[in-house]
């Protein structure tokens, strides 16, 4: 398949994480939209990976899968995100009995 799907695929879910993060009002919602936008950045590193290690031989394609192991690292670190996300609107919940991203502010009392 040809990069320029993955790129319009990856531009589509990056936009519609990027609308959904700015228009939402609900907080789990917002934080789907934002791992929307992290997963089609990693969509996008591996496909420009892929379409790199192409064309290599066996001693860079070593050196070429780095974007693969970044796309790892980006994965653990949101899987964290979410641990601590979902705490803060556990923590938002028992406190407002509602999780509308506007009640933060009642939190500075």
């Amino acid at each position: 398949m040809e990069i320029k799907w993955y790129i319009f695929l990856s531009l589509a879910l990056f936009c519609i994480g990027i609308i959904g993060a700015l228009t939402r009002r609900n907080s789990i919602i917002v934080f789907m939209c934002i791992e929307l936008m992290l997963n089609s950045v990693n969509l996008l590193l591996v496909a420009f990976s892929k379409m790199h290690m192409a064309g290599m031989n066996a001693f860079s394609y070593s050196m070429a899968s780095s974007a693969q192991i970044f796309v790892f690292f980006i994965m653990i670190v949101a899987a964290a995100e979410v641990s601590v996300g979902l705490a803060i609107i556990v923590l938002l919940y028992r406190n407002t009995r509602s999780i509308d991203i506007n009640f933060l502010n009642r939190l500075k009392n």
